[in-house]
């Protein structure tokens, strides 16, 4: 089964290039899947009849109870048959229905492949939370192939109205499963369930006794998800709807397969739970009043389509009430009508199709003839129309009877049930015989319908299935036999599937059914008149596009109140949400901790926390905001000494290094910025960020004392120490974590800041996407007019800075190649008043030692402070200093490299260090150590996880050289642009006209303000 689901998986993703490569003949090959599943799943009659359940285990994520049990007993068998066989009939069916020029037919391919493969898993699972994946997979891929058709607005509409109104259904069905799941007694297996609510050890009370009503509560949330999938009242209105998609599609998601979920779900569950009056309750009222309302709606419809739809929506209905009903006998019909109908429905669906290809219409009132000219059509429609209205001998007659010769020997109630039942089935064989008549009866004024397309392969596959209508009708006992271990799960005495019973009231009713279908067929005008005078006040369509436009009016309300743009605004809802949420919980949760308060660890502590407090208020009066910033990194300087203090060298580390880039971020941004912030008196809204400011300050401190002190049970870092010396081997614990105990944490953080680096860098180079910084530009050339922090009037010394530079360099160059490199030859662009000699001889003394600084954190990590995320971080502050002291150019000179190749080989060198192990026969990002005798070092202790942290350091150091081409080069290269004068003494450059350049930032500018 496992293999059956990869094999759906693969082929899907390979349709595309199939179907690109084969034209429509690809649908030949993406049948062979669920034709080798149903030869498969054939072969496991025997095994199934005997009771031998084929059942195959895979452990996903056994920690949260993902756990891939798969089992086939003979639901799942009669469901995989059906979900399997039907889907390769209908494949071969699309080959001939879609037109070799029809566009999408590889995408359109590989998502009925997947849906087919997701609803095998649906079928197959024991497990509920599994179920729930693979029934939110059906989901998705029955949006995509309702909306197949993306240029037609109706298309997009009914998968629109899918996918909402069974993902709120699936969503439901999650809570209920999560309930049952985690309830004593309860589990997440779908055997166990049913046998513990059947044994009655399902204890109805939440874990510790709080509360009752769970289970109740649960079976309501998963027979809202059944409900919704299988179109049942007052979720039935996205099933017609969806007829907008392709006839395959209909054929098979809405006759066969997606509707069939939720009947195969209650027919899952109903052994443990259908004794609960809440089920009876939902199931028998939604199911009856879905078949009567469906077979009315089907009679005024003139798209055949649409009647094959609402009469979809009938049937449904009618199979719910059996296999929920909770009596053997009666789920027994139920079975046999839930493989009727896949049967005969599928048939009548693509009959339609196949006359919508040769007309190009599906209006019963333009076609006439058809029968006369397409007769072995005509028969196998007729075959399939006469099992969809229980007429004998046919399979749906065999199901039908035997659910009224069940209900007619009960109460007074299965005697209401079984009569409603009846109407039913009159409508259902008044619409069948419209449908008929209207696809290719003769009738009379109507000219005979010109045809336009012939092919045997796309009449096949309904010829089959309406065969197989009959063969099945004609030995009910071995069609028993199949179905009668499910049926035996029931309480009661499962029955028989016959022909014929022996006179009786449900001979009566049938006898009834044949009769009254015919004459209200006869009757059909008049009753259309009637259905049209008659209004009916209510509809579930209505109510959902009330519901619809409500909540988007809600929406545009709420967005235009909330998003306002103001950025305090937003901090004040995320801060007041926050502070009122837990503050909340500590009230009314019944928190009980014991105060063990302790003022400090170390006298030395106090002075700190006093300087820090006091710079954060200073920061939050400071006018400028370079002074507000500088504040800041005082208070953030004084948390890395807390933690010095506290004993955690490798945090006060890693705490300046992290606040000593965010200083210099803050910097260049702040170089864009008006010196001051606005003067503006100490209004309410400034009192209420202040007091807000203390409020949240004083909840999160109570929110972490309280947590502190509410622990329970040992921390789970108190194994660290060992866990990182004996498995990661080394003795910093803080980075064997991050590289070792919790890598994946690492792996997926890395991947954000590289997500989020290229982010950044793509909204700020948004105007040029080819970018103006060449990393590989040390100084000026001499035909270009840059400026670097220029004034206009500083123009011609630069000029001859740069040419002088220039010439010293090639005559150096030719001199001693590769020697007598200058040191900072960037500088040389800034203008005088910008430089620095102290700063530019400091950057030559400590850069390189800063390098070598950045190495051994690295490679030293593992055992000392460091590692390689405080590495990249020290080699990026030495990169920061050689752009601050020779600009841009500099930048450029120093790193000739793009960020996005540093960030994206330390991601694949991470990468290739976690999956390295798997191929020496170990698990994912497992660390391994060699002991190794070198020169000079002497014995050393290599352990693997320090490649893993050079990937790391690469990631860290590119995202450091991204924010200094970003904010710093990019940002300098704008302010230059701005700074130039509009005069005729530009020059074009050779990357256009600056001038243009020049007025269309200032355009920018302006429409901005």
């Amino acid at each position: 089964m496992i293999e059956l689901l990869i094999a759906f998986g693969v082929v899907a993703l390979a349709m595309p290039i199939v179907m690109k490569l084969l034209g429509r003949k690809g649908f030949f090959v993406a049948a062979l899947v669920p034709l080798a599943g149903f030869v498969w799943t054939l072969a496991q009659t025997s095994a199934v009849l005997d009771g031998d359940y084929p059942q195959q285990t895979l452990a996903w994520v056994p920690e949260l109870g993902l756990v891939g049990e798969f089992r086939l007993d003979t639901l799942s068998w009669i469901m995989a048959l059906l979900v399997t066989g039907i889907g390769a009939l209908v494949l071969i069916y699309s080959a001939r229905y879609f037109s070799r020029t029809a566009s999408g037919l590889g995408r359109f391919a590989a998502f009925f492949v997947a849906f087919a493969g997701a609803m095998f898993g649906v079928v197959t699972t024991d497990n509920t939370l599994i179920l729930y994946t693979m029934w939110e997979l059906t989901t998705v891929f029955s949006f995509l192939l309702i909306g197949h058709y993306r240029d037609r607005r109706a298309s997009r509409r009914a998968a629109m109205e899918a996918i909402i109104v069974t993902t709120a259904g699936g969503l439901a069905m999650l809570g209920g499963v999560i309930l049952l799941g985690e309830l004593p007694g309860g589990s997440y297996s779908l055997t166990e369930l049913v046998d513990a609510a059947s044994a009655g050890t399902l204890l109805d009370g939440a874990p510790g006794g709080i509360g009752t009503g769970y289970v109740t509560t649960a079976v309501v949330l998963i027979l809202l998800g059944a409900l919704s999938k299988s179109a049942i009242l007052p979720f039935h209105f996205w099933l017609p709807a969806a007829m907008a998609a392709p006839t395959p599609v209909s054929a098979y998601l809405h006759a066969a397969a997606m509707v069939k979920a939720g009947v195969y779900l209650v027919a899952r569950l109903a052994p443990g739970f259908a004794d609960m009056d809440v089920w009876l309750w939902i199931i028998i009222p939604a199911g009856l009043f879905t078949m009567i309302l469906g077979g009315y709606r089907a009679l005024r419809q003139n798209d055949t389509k649409l009647v094959l739809a609402y009469g979809t929506v009938s049937q449904l209905g009618f199979m719910l009430v059996l296999v929920g009903y909770g009596t053997a006998e009666v789920a027994l019909a139920g079975l046999a009508v839930i493989m009727a109908h896949a049967l005969f429905k599928s048939a009548l669906f693509l009959s339609v199709g196949i006359v919508d290809w040769m007309t190009g219409t599906r209006d019963l009132r333009e076609l006439s003839g058809l029968g006369r000219r397409r007769p072995v059509l005509a028969v196998a429609a007729g075959l399939a129309v006469l099992s969809m209205s229980g007429v004998p001998p046919f399979a749906g007659y065999v199901g039908k009877e035997a659910a009224l010769h069940a209900l007619t020997y009960g109460s007074a109630l299965d005697l209401v049930v079984a009569w409603i039942i009846v109407l039913g089935s009159v409508l259902t064989l008044a619409y069948g015989l419209r449908f008929w008549w209207g696809c290719f009866w003769d009738k009379p004024g109507v000219e005979p319908t010109e045809l336009k397309n012939r092919s045997v392969i796309i009449i096949a596959p309904p010829v089959i299935l309406a065969t197989a209508s009959l063969v099945f009708g004609l030995v009910p006992s071995w069609w028993e036999s199949l179905l009668i271990a499910h049926a035996d799960l029931y309480p009661g005495e499962p029955g028989h599937l016959t022909l014929w019973a022996g006179f009786g009231l449900a001979v009566v009713m049938t006898l009834i059914v044949i009769v009254g279908g015919i004459i209200l067929f006869a009757m059909r005008s008049p009753f259309e008149d009637l259905q049209r005078r008659v209004a009916v006040p209510f509809s579930a369509e209505g109510a959902y596009r009330r519901i619809v436009v409500g909540l988007e009016h809600f929406a545009g309300d709420v967005t235009g109140r909330v998003q306002s743009g103001s950025q305090p605004m937003y901090l004040s809802i995320i801060l007041v949400t926050a502070a009122v949420a837990g503050t909340g919980a500590l009230l009314f949760g019944n928190t009980a901790v014991d105060m063990d308060f302790r003022w400090f660890d170390s006298v030395y502590q106090l002075p700190v926390v006093i300087i820090a407090c006091i710079a954060a208020v200073l920061a939050a009066r400071a006018r400028r905001r370079l002074k507000a910033v500088l504040l800041l990194s005082i208070s953030g300087y004084s948390v890395a000494l807390i933690y010095e203090l506290h004993g955690a060298p490798d945090l006060a580390l890693t705490q300046v290094l992290v606040e000593t880039v965010t200083l210099v971020v803050f910097v260049l941004v702040l170089r864009r910025l008006p010196a001051y912030f606005s003067n503006r008196p100490m209004a309410t809204s400034r009192w209420f960020r202040a007091s807000l400011g203390v409020v949240v300050g004083a909840c999160v401190g109570a929110y972490a004392f309280i947590a502190a002190n509410a622990r329970q049970h040992p921390p789970v870092s108190s194994q660290f120490a060992s866990e990182a010396y004996d498995f990661g081997y080394g003795k910093n614990i803080v980075n064997v974590t991050l590289v070792d105990i919790r890598a994946w944490d690492t792996m997926g953080e890395i991947s954000v800041v590289v997500a989020c680096a290229i982010g950044v860098a793509s909204l700020l180079f948004i105007r040029d996407r080819e970018g103006r910084i060449d990393p590989r530009r040390n100084i000026a050339k001499p035909d270009t007019k840059y400026r670097v922090w220029l004034r206009p009037q500083d123009d011609d010394q630069l000029r001859l800075a740069a040419e002088k530079l220039d010439a010293q360099m090639r005559e150096r160059q030719v001199r001693a190649p590769g020697r007598n490199r200058r040191w900072l030859p960037g500088a040389s662009t800034l203008a005088p008043a910008r430089r620095s000699v102290i700063f530019e001889v400091g950057t030559r003394l400590v850069y390189h030692t800063m390098l070598i600084g950045s190495l051994f954190l690295l490679f030293s990590g593992h055992n000392l402070p460091g590692g390689g995320f405080a590495g990249g971080l020290l080699a990026g502050i030495a990169l920061t200093m050689r752009y601050l002291a020779g600009g841009r150019y500099e930048l450029g000179a120093a790193m000739p490299l793009h960020p996005g190749i540093l960030m994206g080989s330390g991601l694949m060198v991470a990468t290739l260090a976690g999956l390295a192990p798997i191929v020496a026969g170990g698990t994912t990002l497992q660390s391994a150590r060699f002991d190794l005798v070198m020169p000079i070092f002497g014995e050393v202790k290599f352990a693997t996880a320090i490649i893993f942290d050079i990937g790391v350091y690469l990631v860290v150091l590119g995202l450091v050289l991204e924010i200094l081409r970003s904010l710093g080069a990019e940002v300098d290269r704008h302010g230059e642009l701005e700074g130039l004068d509009a005069d005729d003494s530009v020059v074009p450059t050779p990357k256009g006209d600056r001038r243009k350049e020049i007025v269309t930032l200032r355009e920018a500018k302006e429409s901005s303000t």
